[in-house]
């Protein structure tokens, strides 16, 4: 799943935990890569978008270490809360552009400039964010697994692995909530193409 060893990954984290030095300039080369290549399938993985991955790479690595609390205990913490702040960082990204279109026909300011140059991932990341959250109150861990798979970009192997389960569980799981988020979600796209 990353460059490093899954020891060596743990280490550096704990050592950012403690407050060390330079730990988390060394973690990010470690996994810089593996966290790009998420990136890049998470916004359609079309070679074009490497400065959009990119972005998102660094902002979401600029969040989490940013947070208040830093001790993740393992590299399956830290790649979930990377996953996280990856969702974060678009469905942000998709409310403005929201914003945006509603605004449409105002003078815009130089203000738009700060968002990032994040290319719209070909689904409705909104509408999968609020499936998301309802889908976390009656199963978190099911919620955790779309987080590591859509937004983290991981395998069902790499999914398994990060959430201590078998490569069984996470195969089955994964079948059942992409039907229920699917219907989901296409009962709330033809509801917004009833509504005049």
């Amino acid at each position: 799943m990353v460059d490093g060893s899954s020891d060596e990954v743990t280490r550096l984290l704990q050592a950012i935990g403690r407050g060390e030095s330079g730990a988390d300039d060394e973690l990010l080369q470690r996994i810089y890569a593996e966290l790009l290549t998420i990136a890049r399938a998470q916004l359609g993985g079309k070679p074009a978008q490497t400065l959009q991955a990119t972005a998102l790479v660094h902002e979401a690595y600029l969040r989490l270490l940013g947070r208040a609390e830093t001790n993740w205990e393992s590299r399956r913490n830290f790649f979930f809360a990377a996953s996280r702040a990856m969702h974060d960082v678009m469905v942000e990204q998709a409310r403005r552009r929201a914003a945006l279109e509603r605004g449409r026909g105002w003078q815009r300011s130089e203000l738009e400039e700060l968002t990032l140059a994040i290319e719209d991932p070909g689904v409705d990341v909104l509408a999968l964010d609020e499936a998301l959250q309802k889908l976390a109150a009656t199963d978190a861990r099911k919620a955790e697994l779309v987080q590591l798979r859509f937004f983290g970009g991981l395998s069902c192997a790499e999914a398994a692995e990060v959430l201590g389960v078998s490569r069984r569980t996470v195969d089955r799981e994964w079948r059942f909530v992409r039907a229920r988020l699917h219907l989901e979600l296409s009962t709330d796209a033809e509801a917004d193409s009833d509504t005049p």
